[in-house]
């Protein structure tokens, strides 16, 4: 229960309207939002607001529904909605069949604060004023985002699954950034507001900005130190091009054929760990299936995929749901890894990272990441917000941002060392149901980062 609303009941409630069997998922999301750009407070958001979602078989067919309405007619419609979905897309042969989760136990975890969930509008004007401060002492401006949550997900089935969760999250970014457009990032994430630090962000986005004129970098391999920002983009896109059961299944996946085999240096050490103490947790899928951790590379070797019910089934060959389906039914892009963690090194930091590199590349963040191929974990992207060289071993002079075309898999076959502070780099949805996931690992020193030219 949060603030008296029963998510649990709601779900019963709905599934008494269901004919045959049926999923119903409550999702009730409490949050604070607060913008501002130029050292100002430019937008705030408060949301209190729950849907219903309601997936029907018919024959083994799914069909959905979705509602925001939450009294008797809204509920009787929305299932008789999903139902008529159902039965079209039986007679229609465009789904396959599937059956739903079985009842299963749920481990509890630590993912909700009672602080955080009091949603205090005041700890917002606080934060801001804060990095506003900061970020000024440098005679900059500050960008960004400061945000809090509680997300209740309540799950009632006909095939007996009950199952309640309550998490809460909180994160900050900020872009320090001068009259000319050069700037510098920082961000802070975790499942409590006492997990930021406004201050340390702040100075983070400070000191990356650059102050001197940023020099132009001819295309070619460079040697890099990838800061744990840069290094979460590249695997939250692994995760969708290799570790995507679906996209295994059916060979369109990065490592389809490749399981049991070097993918990455021995370092590497890759895993979906839901019980971690820095990331995001949760106790159960979009199915009802529990959370649980599974290692996806370890030692370099490729030792698996996450799983939906739906990509078990189409793979095959005794796979089962590992926990990973970010919508009842599976949704079609597949099954996600939404709390990965990368093990980390020996390094006490960047400083270390950057010895070795007599001329490389420092990379901050990456920006506008997009797929390329996703059977060779082929991306396309740009730096931003604080790409430096990196000369004699210590990060000097300001590059201009570089376009980089690179795999996933290739750059951390290249890994030659990562720091052993880790920091959660978090992904939040700001424009639709709150969903908050993040990646866990530290920085990283590959002797090869392919860019591939200047952006403008």
């Amino acid at each position: 229960m949060s603030n008296g609303f029963d998510a649990a009941a709601l779900a019963r409630q709905a599934l008494a309207f269901c004919e045959g069997d049926a999923h119903v998922t409550v999702t009730h999301e409490r949050s604070l939002l607060s913008r501002f750009a130029r050292s100002r407070p430019t937008q705030a958001t408060d949301v209190d607001d729950t849907d219903v979602d309601i997936l029907c078989l018919a024959d083994g067919v799914p069909g959905w529904a979705t509602t925001n309405g939450l009294d008797e007619d809204a509920l009787r419609e929305c299932a008789r909605r999903a139902r008529a979905s159902a039965e079209a897309a039986a007679r229609l042969g465009t789904e396959e069949p599937m059956s739903l989760a079985p009842p299963a136990a749920y481990r509890t975890h630590d993912g909700w604060d009672a602080e955080t969930a009091q949603l205090d509008a005041r700890v917002a004007g606080e934060a801001l004023a804060t990095i506003f401060e900061v970020v000024e002492t440098g005679g900059l401006e500050a960008f960004g985002v400061w945000t809090a949550g509680e997300v209740t997900t309540a799950i009632a089935t006909s095939a007996g699954v009950t199952a309640v969760d309550r998490v809460t999250d909180a994160a900050v970014k900020v872009v320090a950034r001068d009259d000319e457009g050069r700037s510098g990032w920082g961000a802070g994430a975790g499942s409590a507001i006492g997990d930021l630090d406004p201050v340390d962000v702040a100075v983070r986005a400070l000191a990356a900005a650059p102050r001197d004129p940023a020099l132009s970098l001819e295309p070619g391999e460079y040697p890099v130190v990838l800061a744990p920002d840069a290094v979460g983009e590249l695997l939250e896109f692994l995760g969708q091009t290799a570790l995507n059961g679906l996209l295994h299944a059916e060979g369109r996946g990065a490592l389809s054929g490749a399981l049991g085999t070097r993918v990455a240096a021995p370092s590497i050490n890759l895993a979906d760990s839901p019980r971690y103490i820095r990331t995001l947790p949760r106790a159960f899928d979009a199915d009802g299936t529990p959370k649980a951790p599974i290692a996806l590379i370890q030692d370099g070797i490729a030792n698996a995929v996450v799983h939906d019910r739906r990509s078990a089934a189409r793979a095959g060959d005794g796979a089962v749901s590992t926990g990973h389906a970010i919508a009842p039914g599976g949704a079609p892009s597949g099954p996600h890894a939404t709390n990965l963690v990368l093990g980390g090194g020996g390094a006490s930091g960047i400083a270390e990272l950057c010895k070795p590199i007599e001329r490389g590349l420092f990379v901050t963040r990456l920006w506008y990441v997009n797929v390329v191929d996703g059977r060779r974990s082929l991306l396309t992207g740009t730096t931003r917000d604080g790409t430096y060289m990196i000369e004699n071993g210590r990060v000097s002079r300001p590059v201009k941002d570089v376009r980089f075309t690179d795999s996933v898999l290739r750059i951390l076959s290249a890994t030659e060392a990562l720091t052993a502070t880790q920091r959660l780099v978090c992904d939040l949805q700001f424009y639709r149901r709150r969903f908050a996931s993040g990646v866990v690992c530290p920085a990283l020193r590959a002797h090869s980062f392919r860019v591939t030219g200047q952006t403008v």
